[in-house]
């Protein structure tokens, strides 16, 4: 078999995993597994691959239930864990695995995140602590256009999320590394920049500024904060570069060629191991130790030979990382800098050397830039305009200049003259100062693109192709019929005669959009914590992936849950007008009697009166949504008083279609009289998964309408209404 067929079996049996809604069950990876091993008799190399492919795709799925089994069985009880501290920030958020479970080892360790509480003493990563633990699985929301959690913390390896009851220490002394860093920290107190530093040298990004990490983000240089492959391959270049000038002192014998190879990727592991073995530092190490294997064949590779082995290695070692993202922009940015060389080679003029490799660098980014749309739109749901300009100012700087200062810094560090080391950080510091400089200077590059833009973004693949090809003389009508396919999902609207309802996963609080013709109104903005809201993290995000522009905010009442994203929403869209029963200024009276129409939908309000001195819940802004035919009834957190004063008066206007459940189907609401008035359809409750006092479980509901539980284009719910 060829090394790279099976390396194609590999990608295609493990790739099901990034787009399986469930696991398959153990009879049937039995069944699968068995019919494999049928093929495998039959004396044909296709069915044999196909065979191959099978079992590979079985053990993606064991890899991913292994994972997933911790969430399943250990949410809810509490359980007695020795956990090993993997990283911290020395208060209240720690990385740990645990190792043994209720006096049992376990293998491999499952990965969790403390957060909440101070531990009773100093801590540091290489510590053992014997914990009592309450803990859950991590889980995201279901909102396309955001970041998923959930699906980063199952790549991570740390699928469980919790807070210790008790805690003693088992093991009080710090790993080697953590001591190091202990000690890097303390000598680079005095430097501007030492959290970068840090985050270049070690992979420590918990203490990196907000600001900092957003200025990345916004102009495109974000992948330079991670301990990346270009990092630890420039290590293992070094050390490689070190052991072939060494060579030259030896006896000939003594000198072979493989020295300066494996020499290297024994730096690059060692430096993964010192940055803390992040996964994506340890997939650079496989994929370099691949490369390796593959040089010291003695056979000529391709490029497109190398990469696909490689990213078979890392897929047989660690199925799960076909969930990271990180692992995909890794991925496609070498797929593409070896389609870009191979379709664009880079013009061979004869220039002076230094603007030769400065024509080399922009080529290099140039192709990066223009690859790399679509899966940054994808992963990230935009595009930084300033990228191009600022990674031709910071890629060759961070590379060539601060991560070699910072590199040779740590060495010193251990035990070389400490005016060296001090002359090494102070350069490493000037070099960011600069690069900062410059990033800072740019303009605010970064756009949010809609979804439908995403087939578009490959238009620099198809029109390369097409040039290179001469395509659009020899085939001009294919050549037509693809552009016209990537355009065509910006010539879909939505038909005039529709009207769309979303209720967007906020946890345990409440955000419903109503749209039509491009347009939104807001029914509240969902929940606000010390770090963010829902509406920078989930609500904005989620409309401009749809493309959707809010006119206006309907607030149900003043709580937290239901308000918390607000501000932010108005930072971003100013000009919205708001209604609310809260008299706050600039706000407009949602309160019985009001009505108003909007793109054809006529809005009516029922609750609260206007004379009412209730508040909290029972102050909530129930509106009416009517086209005419069908009907959504938006309760908020209404409770039974109330809603027996509303129906005591108006029973004959809250008949529905949709109903949004009161206060996420508490108890506390939805009383009989309520539902029988409303005679709905369709019932919706706002609750997370874990909530504490189990919403969405009111047992009136369930008897009296007939709940949509089905899930549509990653939300709870989204309808069309005609």
């Amino acid at each position: 078999m060829k090394i790279t067929t099976v390396g194609v079996c590999i990608i295609c049996g493990i790739f099901p995993l990034l787009i399986l809604p469930q696991l398959p069950g153990t009879l049937t990876l039995a069944f699968l597994t068995l019919f494999a091993c049928v093929l495998a008799f039959i004396p044909v190399k296709t069915v044999r691959y196909i065979a191959l492919t099978l079992l590979f795709f079985v053990w993606g799925i064991l890899s991913a239930k292994q994972i997933l089994w911790a969430g399943e069985t250990l949410t809810g009880a509490t359980q007695d864990a020795i956990v090993e501290i993997t990283a911290t920030d020395g208060m209240t958020t720690h990385y740990g695995q645990i190792t043994h479970l209720q006096g049992r080892r376990i293998f491999p360790a499952l990965g969790l995140v403390l957060y909440g509480e101070y531990l009773p003493q100093a801590v540091c990563a290489g510590q053992q602590w014997s914990m009592k633990l309450k803990v859950r699985a991590v889980h995201g929301q279901l909102n396309d256009g955001g970041f998923d959690s959930q699906r980063y913390a199952i790549a991570q390896h740390q699928p469980l999320i919790g807070r210790f009851l008790q805690a003693s220490v088992i093991e009080p002394n710090c790993s080697l590394r953590a001591q190091y860093l202990a000690s890097l920290q303390t000598t680079l107190q005095p430097y501007m920049w030492n959290a970068v530093i840090l985050g270049l040298g070690m992979g420590e990004r918990l203490s990196v500024p907000k600001e900092i990490k957003n200025i990345m983000r916004d102009t495109g240089t974000a992948h330079l904060m991670a301990i990346s492959g270009l990092h630890i391959a420039f290590a293992a270049l070094l050390a490689a570069g070190l052991i072939r000038g060494g060579q030259v002192f030896l006896p000939g014998r003594w000198i072979h060629w493989q020295m300066p190879l494996i020499g290297g990727i024994c730096c690059a592991a060692f430096y993964a191991w010192l940055t803390g073995m992040q996964p994506p530092a340890l997939r650079t190490v496989v994929a370099l130790a691949t490369w390796g294997m593959l040089k010291l064949s003695g056979r000529q590779w391709s490029g497109w030979d190398v990469w696909i082995c490689c990213l078979a290695a890392i897929l047989l070692m660690d199925p799960v990382a076909i969930l990271s993202q990180s692992l995909w922009l890794s991925a496609a940015a070498v797929a593409a800098l070896i389609f870009w060389y191979q379709w664009f080679p880079c013009p061979e003029w004869q220039l002076p050397p230094v603007l030769r490799a400065v024509v080399s660098l922009i080529h290099l980014q140039l192709g990066i830039t223009l690859l790399l749309m679509p899966v940054q739109i994808v992963i990230f749901h935009g595009i930084s305009l300033t990228s191009f300009i600022a990674n031709l100012l910071a890629i060759p700087l961070v590379t060539f200049i601060t991560v070699p200062l910072i590199l040779a810094a740590m060495v010193v560090h251990l035990s070389g003259p400490l005016i060296l080391e001090q002359g090494l950080w102070f350069l490493a510091d000037r070099s960011l100062a600069l690069l900062f400089w410059g990033l800072k200077s740019l303009p605010e590059g970064w756009i949010n693109i809609a979804e439908r833009w995403q087939w578009l973004s490959f238009s620099p693949w198809f029109l390369l192709v097409v040039w290179r090809l001469n395509a659009w003389r020899t085939l001009p009508a294919m050549c037509v019929a693809v552009g016209l396919l990537m355009c065509w999902p910006l010539w879909q609207k939505p038909r005039p005669d529709e009207w769309q309802v979303y209720m967007l996963d906020v946890g345990q609080g409440l955000a419903m959009v109503i749209a039509r013709n491009g347009k939104a109104i807001l029914y509240d903005t969902g929940l606000a914590w010390p770090e963010g809201d829902s509406g920078q993290q989930l609500i904005i995000p989620w409309l401009h992936w749809h493309n959707l522009e809010p006119e206006g905010v309907i607030l149900s009442h003043e709580h937290l849950d239901h308000r918390g994203g607000l501000d932010s929403i108005l930072h971003t869209w100013p000009m919205l007008w708001i209604r609310s029963p809260l008299n706050w200024e600039h706000h407009q009276p949602c309160v019985r009697g009001e009505a108003w129409q909007w793109q054809g939908l006529r809005f009516s309000v029922h609750w609260p009166l206007q004379a009412s001195n209730d508040k909290g819940n029972n102050h909530s802004c129930v509106v009416k949504v009517y086209d005419g035919t069908n009907s959504i009834l938006l309760t908020g957190d209404i409770e039974v008083p109330a809603e027996q004063k509303m129906l005591s008066r108006y029973w004959q206007q809250v008949q529905t279609t949709l109903l949004q459940v009161p206060h996420h189907g508490s108890n506390t609401s939805s009383s009989l009289p309520l539902i029988q008035r409303v005679n709905g359809k369709v019932a919706l409750a706002s609750a997370s998964r874990y909530n504490a006092i189990t919403h969405g479980d009111c047992p009136l509901i369930k008897l009296s309408i007939a709940i949509n539980s089905k899930d549509i284009n990653g939300l709870i719910l989204h309808i069309r209404v005609k």
